[in-house]
């Protein structure tokens, strides 16, 4: 998960009295925009669940109105604050961390619960309609698709609730997978005000040996077919003209299992493909097509008009990776915020170290909208290599201890709003899920490695903080057998 704060922006309450709140972005989308005493609250329900040592320094109270430098240094370490719990699991996939963001959510975009028809779709565009309340949280709603399909609870959680755009010249762009920490409902809602979304479900493993866990389930088999179809149609995967031949008679006589085997032979099977974006490697501004897969992000490089080179990146060889966010200048005194977002988009890039030779590292840099859903498909092809090397399994619902209720501070402060999170409690060895588990291992090295620093670049106007976010979590964490 990628957390910032960019900015802040001024509002006013019912009274007229302005107060300041932290606009909160998660995965390059803003989420929500809270006041300090809710950030307070927040760490303080934190302190009395986790550990002094876990959590970061918070800024502390102040009895006088902020200076703009120092409202600025507040921001900074809030942000600093929030990376860093980010990347603790134990925070991360705690009742208190879900339920604050969820929560935080609902009230900035001023949703209050009622039953709603929310649609998500397959990937052969089938839609599945699930009855909800429109502040459920994502595992519950991926829950409620799951059971509406008879997908068995072994493998609800091998697929994914995803936010996908439709393009401009009409195809379709995964913008993130959905987290627990937020409303499927709200988030589409939102992600409509800038251009047609809808939420789909697909695989959200990478390993293409799961695919032996569910080819024997029909439900599981019948997503598996209609993602791979539809994989191919895009041109995702590589097939030739006798290939698709094969799959056309395989296709016709309804062998949904030998299509799938056939289809895992080909290159690029299982691969999430980016839109066309540039590169500087292995010389600047270089046309290239980004694929991720198979522990791996493959570049397809346009050197000429009429010829493309490609090269493979292994995940189990980049020490670690940053993301920049270049936001752009602000005009006449304007504040940015969720209603002019679109206008001021900021521009997105990704770089990672990479152990090009023995002893040698060299940093690759994409620049790219999609930055954040690269960084994302890393960090999952990365937890996923660790969970299996620890012998742990995917979760299951019944991993999770629902109906847990929780404290949440409105702006306001007169009103504590109480949150039914669907999340577990404070984790025991009982109750922590495979992945989580899996997590612990990359949480070790952090007392040798900086979990999240924050750079400034040139590149960006004097009043966007932050721009560079690196995230170094990872490093260290694969051995040097996997080098």
């Amino acid at each position: 998960m990628h957390f910032s704060i960019p900015d802040t922006q001024t509002l006013t309450d019912e009274s007229g009295s302005a107060f300041t709140v932290f606009n909160i972005h998660v995965n390059g989308v803003f989420h929500c925009a809270v006041r300090y005493r809710q950030l307070y609250d927040f760490q303080e329900q934190l302190k009395k669940e986790f550990t002094a040592p876990v959590l970061p320094p918070f800024p502390p109270k102040k009895l006088l109105s902020l200076t703009p430098v120092q409202l600025e240094e507040r921001r900074s370490m809030i942000e600093k604050f929030v990376q860093i719990i980010s990347q603790n699991p134990q925070i991360a996939n705690s009742n208190i961390f879900n339920g604050f963001f969820l929560s935080a959510q609902q009230e900035t975009q001023q949703e209050d619960p009622e039953k709603v028809n929310l649609d998500v779709f397959l990937m052969n565009g089938r839609k599945v309609t699930v009855s909800i309340l429109s502040t459920d949280q994502t595992d519950d709603v991926l829950e409620s698709v799951a059971s509406q399909i008879e997908l068995s609870d072994d493998f609800v959680y091998y697929f994914g609730l995803y936010l996908v755009k439709k393009e401009d010249d009409g195809d379709n762009s995964i913008v993130r997978k959905l987290q627990d920490f937020e409303s499927p409902f709200i988030s589409l809602k939102a992600a409509t005000k800038n251009g047609v979304h809808r939420i789909v479900l697909r695989k959200s493993y990478w390993d293409p040996s799961y695919d032996d866990d569910l080819i024997e389930d029909r439900t599981a088999m019948n997503l598996l077919y209609v993602q791979v179809v539809s994989d191919i149609e895009r041109g995702w995967v590589v097939v030739s003209k006798d290939q698709h031949k094969q799959l056309a008679v395989l296709q016709q006589r309804g062998s949904k299992k030998e299509y799938l085997r056939l289809a895992r032979t080909f290159k690029f099977y299982g691969f999430i493909q980016f839109k066309p974006c540039t590169t500087d490697y292995p010389d600047a501004d270089n046309r290239v097509v980004v694929s991720a897969g198979n522990r791996e992000l493959n570049f397809r490089i346009q050197v000429s008009s009429d010829q493309v080179k490609e090269g493979s990146f292994k995940v189990t060889r980049m020490r670690c990776w940053r993301i920049t966010t270049i936001l752009p200048e602000l005009t006449n005194g304007e504040e940015r915020n969720s209603t002019n977002e679109k206008t001021y988009k900021p521009s997105l890039e990704i770089a990672f170290e990479y152990l090009i030779a023995k002893d040698t590292l060299k940093w690759i840099t994409i620049f790219s909208d999609q930055a954040i859903l690269v960084s994302m498909c890393l960090q999952g092809m990365v937890d996923e290599l660790i969970m299996k090397k620890a012998g742990r399994r995917i979760k299951k619902p019944q991993d999770r201890s629902k109906a847990v209720q929780r404290n949440f501070l409105k702006r306001d402060g007169s009103n504590k709003m109480n949150r039914q999170v669907s999340d577990g409690s404070a984790e025991n060895d009982e109750n922590i899920t495979a992945v989580q588990k899996a997590k612990g291992s990359v949480k070790k090295i952090s007392d040798k490695l900086s979990s999240v620093s924050v750079k400034t670049s040139s590149k960006t106007s004097k009043n966007d903080l932050p721009e560079y976010t690196e995230n170094e979590a990872f490093s260290g964490a694969i051995g040097d057998d996997d080098l």
